[in-house]
């Protein structure tokens, strides 16, 4: 039985839909990440659910129990809702104590005094800030203000953990610290994580499964191999990793590269389904894209760009007035700039329309 479900839920600010009859279902345990673009509704969604926004249609569940329903004139206040939330902002009292801080909103709710210095306890030590826990916060690095944000909610013990961009304030070294403890503490306290980002190396590393949205739809709610390998459409493909894009249209029942007057090789011949488009392109990541001998290739181009990126080498090809974008292991030997090199896509995929 699914932990948090969402029915038919539907979210808008005057004229603009944010939230477009979303259905999910979310099990106890699961770290579920929305992903998207700005403006795409998952943090509207993060906010219906943690009760700072009401829906116009649909209905909310957590636990069996509803929580929200304009239909039925139900609504839960947040305070009721016994979710842990921490968000972008690291939102510590400056004024208090970090043991201060995890203890606050257990004094809240009135629990015994026992109770409070146990669960406070238990929080710090899982968070590594006990030797911090008479330090101010304001003392404290980015990343440990950040520990402080999980130790309070983490000190509730929540049913579910809503996480809204919780380390893009981070430098690069303790985000991916950090998405790695917030891991280890789901699987040591066994909660339920909703977790937004605009990040799709976090999203995949923390995930068991991922919503990706465009305005307000949800477009694939999947595995993160899943939506990597098997993205259910164009905009999956684009947004998730890198991506390529090559424009063909049918030229004397043909497929050819715009641009090109050559028709695509055999080996690479579109789909059926593609004949019944005017335009439609061919897409590709461009880890997945092999040299070969000029001539010898699926497709012919130009070195336009070659870039040292550490482990990888990024190149740009112009292939008959398009770009393609190559990135191989820097032990890989590859053409210079200037240089025609043949390109063989190891796993194309096809799109209707143009890029």
């Amino acid at each position: 039985m699914s932990h948090v479900r969402l029915v038919n839920v539907s979210k808008r600010f005057g004229q603009v839909t944010a939230v477009d009859s979303l259905d999910l279902e979310i099990e106890k345990g699961e770290c579920f990440s929305m992903l998207g673009p700005s403006g795409c509704g998952k943090t509207t969604t993060l906010r219906m659910v943690a009760g700072f926004e009401d829906l116009n249609e649909g209905e909310i569940h957590v636990g069996g129990r509803l929580i929200s329903s304009p239909a039925r004139n139900f609504y839960l206040p947040p305070e009721k809702r016994n979710f842990g939330m921490v968000f972008q902002a690291f939102a510590v009292w400056p004024h208090m104590t970090v043991r201060e801080n995890v203890a606050f909103p257990l004094r809240i709710r009135r629990l015994p005094a026992a109770e409070i210095e146990r669960r406070t306890i238990d929080a710090l030590r899982s968070t590594n800030l006990l030797e911090a826990a008479g330090s101010s916060p304001v003392d404290l690095s980015g990343g440990g203000k950040q520990r402080v944000a999980l130790a309070r909610a983490l000190a509730i013990n929540p049913d579910v953990m809503l996480l809204d961009e919780p380390l893009s304030s981070l430098d690069p070294h303790l985000r991916e610290e950090m998405r790695f403890e917030i891991k280890d503490l789901q699987r040591k306290y066994g909660f339920s994580i909703m977790y937004v980002t605009h990040d799709q190396a976090e999203a995949m590393a923390l995930s068991d499964r991922i919503l990706v949205m465009k305005l307000g739809v949800a477009q694939q709610v999947d595995t993160p191999l899943n939506v990597y390998n098997q993205p259910a459409n164009k905009f999956v493909f684009s947004f998730i990793g890198l991506s390529n894009f090559l424009n063909l249209s049918w030229v004397e029942g043909k497929p050819r590269l715009i641009g090109q007057k050559d028709p695509l090789p055999p080996e690479l011949a579109p789909p059926e389904a593609m004949r019944r488009e005017e335009s439609f392109a061919l897409a590709s990541r461009p880890s997945e894209i092999d040299f070969a001998d000029s001539g010898r290739g699926q497709l012919t181009g130009v070195v336009g760009r070659k870039s040292f990126l550490g482990e990888i080498i990024d190149y740009q090809i112009e292939v008959g007035g398009q770009n393609l974008r190559v990135q191989k292991s820097r032990r890989t030997p590859g053409p210079e700039v200037g240089e025609t090199c043949g390109l063989n896509l190891i796993r194309p995929f096809w799109y209707a329309g143009k890029d």
